[in-house]
């Protein structure tokens, strides 16, 4: 007698068996297999994480090896859990958990990364919904469930890699689209969860944060059937929450090393932020909040803001006390230990950041905890109070003393007018009728594709479908290809024949 099909292994294209090519026996590590092979996910390597590859001068962290890390660490976390007798009836209860299948969620979530990292999703998110007519704009993440459902072409159908159900949803940090699925919608929540909320300035453009495109949204609701009844429609499976969460852990620790590599990260700098906020946290939390803002150069000043901002946001887990205790161990640990031996290359310095980075993962890997009803701005997997506060202090530092920086502001700009001076190029080629027969081929595809999903779903199926294209087409270039793409389509390459880029 056939056993019944698990649900969670049902694929996007109906098929529960394996595929030629698939060389593992388990549907979730065929998942993953699949994943590796990608040609975009190879891609990630030549993708920005904070600094473009290459343009630091030394190795640091991109798109391949962060997503290696968050895959290494939620792995972990999952085993770890599986292994706990404790947790078990209630990671049954909310829908599963395979450490498989959260490693192909972890290794996939940013596929759709588009070259220059955060700041290429931004520009092309405002380019798609005003320039290009797009309403449902670029988001990174529902770029990575595009690709895997759809433009990554297996077969002779547009199924993208035909994952199983229990991966895609485990991709979908943000479970619904940008105004219309699930409903209610998540922005209409009171508070709204992580990521769900409109954005003040722009409220009528959704949900600043989402998971999938309109055209998606019937392949996320048949990921999301073998959880229905067991989580709300808004939220995470256990298996996206500890990718997650991974993402946070990997991103807090990593990024911070690479900026203590390449000599971003003062020590002086970071000690006088954080010890005069200990020093004059009273006084501090006693201003009002225009003059924080007004003198917020001032050292003392920037993390008290922090502290606000998470109670705020966050009063469900925020607390003062958590907080100072925080901000102390990251001074002990990173202000009087990684950053006290400045690095250049030796072994010493070597083995000091690789102790660093090893004694907080297993930290906050050993603090993960499960609930079965978390706040509506956490999933049910989570960090614990103190190991919390202590990911937003790191994360601190970051934005406070690299993403602030006006050389990097400096650099960002650039990036920005060259993606959407791209974006007008390859428009105007596509759109020039004598060249027609000269496009890339890959771009004839998506739009081609394109038009077919956009039929029914916007006025001018045509037009819309010509901008979807290009946004897939520059959203699956590396940051060297964008800028040799750019660089031949104005004429400033002599060069004929380059494998900078494939068309």
């Amino acid at each position: 007698m056939d056993r019944p099909e698990d649900p969670r292994a049902r694929r996007l294209s109906g098929r529960g068996a394996a595929a030629a090519g698939d060389l593992a026996a388990s549907p979730f590590r065929a998942d993953r297999d699949r994943i590796v092979s990608s040609p975009f996910f190879a891609r990630l390597g030549g993708v920005t994480q904070v600094i473009s590859p290459g343009g630091a001068g030394l190795l640091v962290h991109n798109r391949l090896t962060h997503s290696l890390k968050v895959a290494q660490v939620g792995r972990a976390i999952a085993e770890r859990l599986v292994a706990d007798g404790r947790h078990r009836p209630l990671l049954d209860d909310l829908g599963g958990c395979d450490p498989d299948v959260v490693e192909a969620a972890s290794l996939a979530h940013d596929l759709g990364h588009p070259p220059f990292g955060h700041l290429g999703e931004r520009v092309l998110d405002r380019i798609a919904r005003h320039r290009l007519g797009l309403p449902d704009g670029f988001e990174g993440n529902a770029q990575s469930y595009r690709i895997v459902t759809s433009t990554e072409i297996r077969g002779t159908t547009a199924v993208g890699l035909d994952l199983t159900a229990a991966v895609r949803a485990a991709m979908l940090k943000y479970p619904w689209t940008r105004r219309t699925y699930p409903l209610p919608h998540p922005s209409q929540l009171r508070p709204a969860p992580r990521g769900a909320a409109v954005a003040p300035d722009d409220p009528h453009v959704g949900s600043v944060k989402f998971g999938a495109y309109t055209t998606e949204a019937a392949d996320l609701r048949q990921a999301r059937e073998p959880f229905v009844g067991a989580i709300a429609a808004w939220q995470q499976t256990v298996e996206a929450s500890i990718m997650d969460t991974a993402d946070d852990i990997a991103y807090a620790i990593h990024d911070v090393e690479d900026f203590h590599r390449v000599g971003v990260l003062q020590q002086g700098a970071v000690a006088g932020e954080l010890v005069a906020w200990q020093r004059g946290a009273t006084e501090l939390g006693q201003l009002a909040g225009a003059e924080l803002t007004a003198t917020a150069h001032r050292p003392g000043r920037s993390i008290e803001r922090l502290r606000r901002q998470l109670h705020r946001k966050d009063s469900w887990i925020a607390a003062d006390v958590a907080f100072a205790d925080a901000v102390e161990h990251v001074r002990r640990e990173l202000v009087e230990g990684l950053l006290m031996v400045p690095f250049d290359g030796s072994i010493e310095a070597e083995e000091n950041v690789t102790s660093f980075s090893a004694s907080w993962t297993r930290r906050l890997v050993d603090a993960i905890t499960v609930t079965a009803e978390p706040s509506i701005r956490s999933g049910h997997v989570q960090l614990a109070i103190a190991q919390w506060h202590e990911v937003q202090v790191l994360k601190f530092v970051h934005h406070r003393f690299v993403l602030a920086r006006p050389d990097l502001a400096l650099h960002q700009r650039g990036q920005a007018d060259l993606v959407a001076t791209l974006v007008d190029a390859l428009l105007s080629w596509l759109t020039d009728p004598q060249e027609q027969s000269r496009l890339p081929r890959r771009l004839h595809d998506l739009v081609e594709l394109a038009e077919a999903e956009l039929a029914g779903l916007v006025a001018d199926p045509v037009t819309a479908a010509r901008g979807r294209a290009i946004v897939d087409y520059v959203a699956s270039l590396t940051d060297s290809q964008a800028v040799a793409l750019l660089d031949a389509l104005t004429g400033r390459s002599g060069q004929l024949w380059t494998d900078a880029f494939v068309l």
